[in-house]
C-alpha cells in the first residue's frame, strides 16, 4: 500500500505517522551499523578508505537514519498537518549532516595522507612536498563544503529565495560590493591554491620571513604559522608569500652551508687553523655531513685579516650548532696556541729630544 494512503486510512495518522518515522530512524542506525562493518572489512587493506571511514562514522550516523525519514516526509501526504513544517526541518537537518559528512571525508583522507607520508625521516622533501599540497587543497574544499551547505540550508527557506530572486537585476553592483568587502578572504584562498600547486613553501621548510627564521608548522586556508627559533609563532597570510620576496632555505634540499669569521693579525699561521677546523668536525658527527670545511682569507684592512670557515651539514639546526662549535673552537685555539696573532691595535709611539731632557 502507499504510504500517503495508508497514512489517510488510518484512525489518527499524526501517531501512524510518527510510528514510521520512529521505524525508519531505527533503520537507519541498523544500516549505518551494518554497513559500517561490512565496509571495513572490504576496506581493511586499504589505508586511505579504511581512515576515511573512521573519520566519517559519527556523520554517517546521522545522515543515513535522516536520509530514511527525509524519505518517509516525502511520501507523507502535505496536507497533514505540521508535515510540511516537518518536512523542512528534516531537510535542514540532512543537508547539514551530509555537509558535516563530507568535511570529515575532507579530514580523513587528509589524515590518511599525512600518516602514509611521514615528515620525521632524513629525506623527507617529497612527504613534505605532499602533504603540503593536501593539506591546502582539502582545507580549500572543506571551506567550499560549508559554503555549499550553508547556502543550501538558506536556500531551503523560501523568504531567502524571494530576496534572492529580487537581488538578480543589481547582481552586478551586489557582486562589486561583496567582491571588494571578500578581497582578502578571496585573496588568501586564491593563493593557497597558487601555494598548494607551485609549492614555493612546504610543510617544515626552513624560511626567513621578515627577518625571522623559523620552520613552516603549518598552512590553512589563510595564513602560514611559522615556528621561530625561539620557539615563537609567527602568523603570515598567506598572499603574502605570494607578494614579497623570502628566503627557502629547504627548497630543492636540506643540506646548507654554514659560514664562520673571525677577524685576525696578519701573522697567524694558516695551516694549523685549518687543521684545527677539520678536527672541530669530526669531532661532532651529529652535526657535520662530512662534506666540506675549508678556511679561506676573504677579507683583509690596515690592522688585520678576515678569515672564513665554511662548513656543511644536513640541515640549518644542525648547520648554526656546528657553526657555534667551530667559532668557539677556533677561538679557543688561538688563545691556547698563539694569542699574540688575536687582532690588536698597534701604537708605535716616539719622543723627541726636547720632551725626554724634559722627563
Amino acid at each position: 500500500m502507499d504510504p500517503s494512503q495508508f497514512l489517510e486510512n488510518a484512525k489518527d495518522p499524526h501517531v501512524v505517522l510518527g510510528l514510521i518515522l520512529l521505524l525508519a530512524w531505527c533503520a537507519g542506525i541498523l544500516v549505518h551499523h551494518i554497513g559500517r562493518t561490512v565496509l571495513m572489512r572490504l576496506t581493511a587493506q586499504m589505508a586511505t578508505l579504511s581512515h576515511t571511514l573512521k573519520f566519517i562514522d559519527r556523520s554517517a550516523a546521522y545522515a543515513i537514519p535522516l536520509l530514511l525519514v527525509q524519505i518517509v516526509l516525502r511520501a507523507a501526504p502535505e496536507d497533514l498537518r505540521g508535515v510540511p513544517a516537518l518536512q523542512h526541518v528534516s531537510a535542514v537537518l540532512f543537508i547539514l549532516s551530509v555537509t558535516w559528512l563530507l568535511i570529515n571525508a575532507a579530514r580523513g583522507v587528509g589524515s590518511a595522507i599525512e600518516l602514509q607520508h611521514p615528515i620525521d625521516v632524513a629525506d623527507n622533501l617529497a612527504a613534505r612536498t605532499i602533504r603540503t599540497q593536501s593539506r591546502v587543497l582539502l582545507r580549500t574544499a572543506m571551506v567550499v563544503i560549508a559554503v555549499v551547505g550553508l547556502a543550501a540550508v538558506l536556500m531551503s527557506f523560501p523568504s531567502v529565495r524571494t530576496v534572492g530572486a529580487s537581488l538578480l537585476a543589481s547582481a552586478g553592483v551586489i557582486g562589486l560590493a561583496i567582491g571588494m568587502a571578500a578581497k582578502p578572504v578571496l585573496g588568501n584562498l586564491i593563493a593557497g591554491i597558487q601555494i598548494a600547486l607551485t609549492q614555493p613553501i612546504r610543510i617544515d621548510d626552513v624560511l626567513i620571513v621578515e627577518g625571522e627564521w623559523g620552520r613552516v608548522e603549518e598552512i590553512t586556508g589563510s595564513y602560514v604559522v611559522l615556528r621561530i627559533w625561539d620557539r615563537r609563532r609567527l602568523i603570515v597570510p598567506l598572499q603574502w608569500f605570494i607578494e614579497h620576496p623570502f628566503q627557502n632555505w629547504t627548497r630543492n634540499s636540506a643540506d646548507i652551508i654554514g659560514s664562520v669569521f673571525w677577524w685576525v693579525d696578519y701573522g697567524l699561521p694558516l695551516e694549523p687553523v685549518r687543521a684545527e677546523i677539520r678536527r672541530l668536525c669530526e669531532e661532532v658527527p651529529q652535526w657535520w655531513d662530512g662534506e666540506l670545511a675549508i678556511l679561506q682569507v676573504v677579507d683583509s684592512s690596515d690592522r688585520s685579516m678576515q678569515l672564513r670557515a665554511l662548513v656543511t651539514a644536513r640541515n640549518s639546526g644542525d648547520a648554526w650548532d656546528l657553526r657555534c662549535h667551530v667559532r668557539a673552537g677556533v677561538i679557543e685555539f688561538i688563545q691556547r696556541e698563539c694569542p699574540q696573532y688575536l687582532p690588536r691595535l698597534r701604537a708605535d709611539l716616539e719622543s723627541t729630544q726636547g720632551e725626554a731632557q724634559l722627563a
